[in-house]
């Protein structure tokens, strides 16, 4: 008899930051890849678990940014420096890809931001993946969009 042959799972998350100053023109885009974290694989086992047995909730559909600049790394557990947190709109892209996007106004989350999260809650909650990067100086009349793709494959 055959030993069954099982396919493997692999994550892996994109993040696009785009900075728009005051008259709405894009300043500054940057784009990279990020650390899926240890807990944020757990959260997405448990929520196969729960929405098998129909009381699924999945929460993951926020977004935070923040200004420490240590190195992602998949024991994170929340973002460093966190400086803003949004609620994110979710969505399905074909290919196995979970789309979260979320847009940072003028006056949230200003400063020398450096660091971007997925998160399963709009405060503490379990943190999917982390990204950092470059520095984005968002001002006080400056808006940033952040976009973050988790694909399944």
């Amino acid at each position: 008899m055959a030993k069954p042959v099982y396919g493997l799972l692999e994550m892996h998350g994109h993040v696009t930051v785009e900075l728009f100053g005051p008259d709405g023109k894009l300043k500054e885009r940057r784009t990279g890849h990020n650390v899926i974290t240890t807990v944020g694989k757990e959260f997405l086992a448990s929520f196969l678990q729960s929405a098998a047995a129909a009381a699924s909730t999945f929460t993951a559909k926020y977004i935070a940014i923040g200004t420490d600049a240590t190195a992602e790394a998949v024991g994170n557990t929340a973002l460093g420096i966190e400086a803003s947190r949004h609620t994110a709109t979710v969505s399905y892209v074909s290919g196995g890809i979970f789309r979260a996007i979320a847009t940072f106004a003028t006056g949230s989350g200003t400063g020398a931001i450096v660091e971007y999260g997925l998160l399963s809650s709009n405060s503490a909650g379990t943190l999917i993946g982390r990204h950092t990067s470059a520095v984005v100086n968002k001002g006080s009349n400056d808006t940033l969009t952040v976009t973050y793709d988790v694909t399944f494959s």
